[in-house]
């Protein structure tokens, strides 16, 4: 380990590697502990706000629309700001890690936007973030090469109009310290990504666009955006310079939708319907109360009533403020040695972005280049020579509290399938981050942190509440630990060389600890390699 210290009182305690010099220069490291000390202290009041919140729900109480704030909702005349031209047309997004072989492939995918994950889609090694900064600013320039023995990676003349996602306000980055504790992950991401490339995308006709993650009120908007107004004032850009666009994918934030596009409204492009973090945040917050249990994963889809009520409440909200309302992530990747399962998941692929189109929304996530040309279809056959939908106001759409916390699913079952496919996918998931991949093919979906989250949830929910399976047997620990082993036995015959045994301590303790962990990638943080 090197430790460097530098005159704006920030530290850097970290490994040796590439790109650090270009990406970690004084300038911008005095930027990062400004940002921190002014940010900070807020960020932490508002993380202990969470807890004490949740105890309410624990004791009982279920999330209702804010009454201190019904004047915003209320209120027809305000709007957000107008999109930049190159965010307008979002009708394809396709997302992935800030790793330079993958962003090339998304930018060249024929996708309107591409999000550089900082957040799900990677796991946090130091490298990771380095050379993911790195790779961000190259791709601003239009200077982002990779080679391999077999290819060279270079960018098109065309390419998708960059956003980053930091990561949530919930995470550190141990490797910096700011006056002794470690910065915010959150404005360790943005900050970089803002100081070193702000400037040279205005330069270029674009901006510096973001997406928002697991925000749970509109307070936490509020962080972001007086964020935003002191990075834009530092280095004299004009103010609303910077778009964010906010994933709803915390069952709070699907009360707070409009209050939360009314704090960014200087600096909003819309909301994204954040569809697998939403469905584990829903068993995160009700995770004591048995008649609020879900079932298999699988079964959950966006047409049962708690996801097409929030679903459809978003593309309201934002249209009416002038905002664009983002479909949630397909994350199929085709199987071209098994097309018949492939065909068969495009079947679902397109029904999922029918229903999207149809209810009004302005765009969709895809998770793979080869679903792009399949959304794209659809959005441009509900679209025409529209950018958007935001004319189309769904004055139809009523959805009380009742209907965003109605989790009736007809038919839903827990099965020992729906278990056995939970440890799998939690046990590969957990292996590959350790391993710094954040991004993990398993069974031919793109599984990322929010699904992983899902997968060891449920495992937990299902033992407490000692769930009955379709076969009449109770969910229990000897139940898990039986269908772990069996999974552990598998997978270390197909990949000896992955971290098996620290996946399956750590998900021991995620499933088998009395308390619910807010967030996997806490504790899997301080296993973390780098």
């Amino acid at each position: 380990m090197t430790t460097s210290d530098t005159s704006a009182g920030v530290t850097v305690a970290a490994p040796q590697t590439a790109h650090a010099a270009e990406v970690l220069t004084p300038q911008a490291l005095a930027f990062l502990g400004g940002l921190h000390r002014a940010f900070d202290p807020r960020r932490r009041e508002l993380l202990a706000a969470r807890p004490a919140r949740q105890a309410t729900f624990d004791a009982g109480d279920l999330p209702d629309f804010l009454p201190d704030t019904a004047g915003i909702r209320t209120d027809p005349s305000w709007r957000v700001a107008a999109a930049p031209p190159d965010l307008d047309d979002r009708r394809v997004e396709i997302t992935g890690p800030a790793e330079p072989k993958m962003m090339i492939n998304a930018l060249n995918s024929g996708a309107r936007v591409f999000m550089a994950d900082f957040e799900d889609a990677l796991a946090p090694t130091w490298e990771n973030v380095v050379s993911g900064q790195w790779a961000v600013g190259q791709a601003v320039r239009r200077q982002l090469t990779f080679q391999t023995d077999e290819k060279a990676y270079t960018l098109n003349p065309e390419i998708a109009t960059l956003v980053i996602r930091p990561r949530g306000w919930h995470l550190d980055e141990a490797h910096v310290l700011v006056d002794g504790s470690p910065i915010s992950a959150s404005l360790f991401d943005f900050g970089l990504a803002f100081f070193h490339n702000a400037r040279e995308q205005l330069d270029r006709g674009s901006g510096p666009y973001f997406y928002l993650p697991k925000l749970e009120s509109h307070l936490e908007a509020r962080l972001w955006n007086n964020v935003f107004v002191a990075a834009q004032d530092a280095l004299a850009l004009p103010r609303g310079s910077v778009r964010a666009t906010v994933l709803i994918e915390t069952i709070l934030a699907a009360f707070e939708m409009d209050e939360i596009l009314w704090e960014l409204r200087d600096h909003a492009s819309g909301l994204n319907a954040g569809r697998w973090d939403y469905i584990f945040s829903l068993i995160k917050k009700f995770h004591t109360r048995p008649d609020m249990i879900l079932p298999d994963r699988m079964q959950v889809t966006m047409a049962v009533p708690f996801m097409r009520a929030y679903q459809q409440l978003l593309v309201r909200t934002c249209h009416a403020r002038g905002a664009h309302a983002i479909g949630g992530m397909s994350a199929f990747i085709p199987n071209r040695r098994q097309p018949e399962v492939t065909e068969k998941a495009l079947a679902m692929v397109r029904e999922d972005k029918r229903r999207e189109a149809g209810d009004g929304s302005d765009g969709t996530w895809v998770a793979h280049p080869d679903l792009v040309p399949v959304a794209r279809e659809i959005f441009d056959e509900a679209l025409g020579e529209r950018p958007n939908q935001k004319g189309r106001l769904r004055d139809d759409v009523t959805a009380a509290a009742a209907d965003l916390l109605d989790t009736r699913i007809e038919g839903g079952r827990v099965t020992e399938a729906g278990v056995v496919t939970n440890v799998s996918v939690a046990l590969q998931y957990l292996a590959s981050w350790l391993s710094g991949n954040g991004a993990a093919a398993i069974n031919n979906l793109m599984e990322d942190a929010a699904t992983a989250e899902i997968s060891r949830s449920q495992l937990w929910q299902w033992r407490v509440h000692r769930v009955t399976l379709d076969d009449g047997r109770p969910m229990t620990s000897g139940l898990y630990a039986s269908v772990r082993d069996a999974e552990l036995e598998r997978l270390r015959a197909s990949a000896p060389e992955f971290r098996w045994k620290d996946a399956a301590t750590l998900l021991d303790d995620l499933v088998l600890r009395d308390d619910f962990t807010e967030f996997l990638t806490l504790p899997a943080y301080r296993l973390l390699d780098g």
